[in-house]
This record gives C-alpha cells, sequence and structure tokens, in this order.
C-alpha cells in the first residue's frame, strides 16, 4: 500500500494530512482522504507528487 503525507508547498514543515490514500481533484478543490477515510479539503493546485516519497505538495 502507497500512502502519502501532503504538505503545503510554501510551508514545508506544514502537514495537511498523513497516512492520504486517496487525492480527488474538482477544480481548485482537493480532498485528501486518509486510511481511516477521515477527510480535509483545501483550495489550491497539486505541486508535486511524489509516490515513492509518499509525498505530496499543494500550493494554496
Amino acid at each position: 500500500m502507497c500512502l502519502a503525507t501532503a504538505y503545503k508547498t510554501n510551508e514545508p514543515d506544514s502537514i495537511i494530512l498523513e497516512f492520504v490514500s486517496k487525492i480527488e481533484v474538482d477544480g481548485n478543490k482537493i480532498t485528501l482522504i486518509d486510511v481511516m477515510g477521515d477527510t480535509k479539503t483545501v483550495e489550491g493546485t497539486i505541486a508535486m507528487v511524489d509516490l515513492t516519497g509518499g509525498v505530496v505538495k499543494i500550493n494554496c
């Protein structure tokens, strides 16, 4: 299983959500869903996804 941690691009130490298993994008709305089913929605764009390293960076 490949889980990721989502960070704000402009604040590299700022974690948006950990153990992200699913990402849904609707325009500029990004919904992150973790392995337990908890969700976090932010407005912005995906800047980078590193599936091997488990990192998602979001411009928000």
